[in-house]
């Protein structure tokens, strides 16, 4: 790696920590050369604003995923399963160094521009491609379901990404992440149940067959 490369990496790689531990707004661009030990002049240089570097930090984890993401979906075809589709999206996240992103995710969750910033830029085409995959697999379902069931999906994912290292612990050393292929097929064989969970969302309740379940009749 030669000296700029190094650069820039180490301002990445501060950028990212500081962000984790601080949050977005709270990390300084002095906070970041004082990390990094460089100058003001080489994150003018290489991000030309703290915005740039922003995207570039997220850009940095988040590219990969992606691209494996719809490599994995392109693979399986029009005829996918669910199982098949889940595991093209779950794997990419699963698969990479928790320690990394864990941090800054909770952060760039709960960060008021998030929508803007992260969603529309890095999240919006991913979760489309995934809507649509899971439509032709699950024609029974309504749009509107299939996006809340991928809500409930992406919850599952990031919660098991922000416990992973503390599972050994509050299981008993019977989870633990570190085989990532078995979790990635645990989290999968959860979730294709609940996408193939028949009923729709209906004011007052659901529908579960012809009938109506609402909260008076559970």
């Amino acid at each position: 790696m030669n000296e700029t490369a190094d650069t820039k990496t180490r301002i990445l790689d501060s950028a990212e920590k500081l962000f984790g531990l601080r949050g977005i707004e709270e990390t300084s661009l002095r906070d970041i050369t004082t990390h990094a030990q460089v100058n003001l002049a080489a994150v003018n240089y290489h991000f030309q604003s703290k915005d740039s570097l922003i995207d570039a930090v997220i850009a940095r984890r988040v590219e990969p995923v992606n691209r494996r993401r719809l490599e994995l979906l392109d693979a399986t075809g029009p005829e996918a399963t669910v199982e098949q589709i889940l595991t093209a999206f779950l794997t990419p996240a699963l698969e990479i160094r928790l320690e990394c992103v864990v941090p800054m995710l909770g952060r760039i969750l709960s960060n008021p521009l998030f929508v803007d910033r992260v969603y529309k830029r890095h999240f919006a085409v991913i979760s489309e491609r995934l809507r649509a995959a899971l439509g032709r697999a699950l024609p029974g379902l309504s749009k509107q379901e299939i996006l809340w069931r991928q809500i409930f999906t992406v919850g599952a994912m990031t919660h098991v990404m922000a416990v992973g290292e503390i599972l050994p612990a509050i299981t008993g050393g019977v989870c633990d992440i570190s085989d990532r292929p078995a979790v990635v097929q645990h989290a999968v064989r959860f979730l294709a149940a609940g996408f193939r969970a028949a009923g729709e969302v209906e004011s007052g309740g659901y529908t579960a067959g012809n009938e109506l379940i609402t909260r008076s009749n559970v």
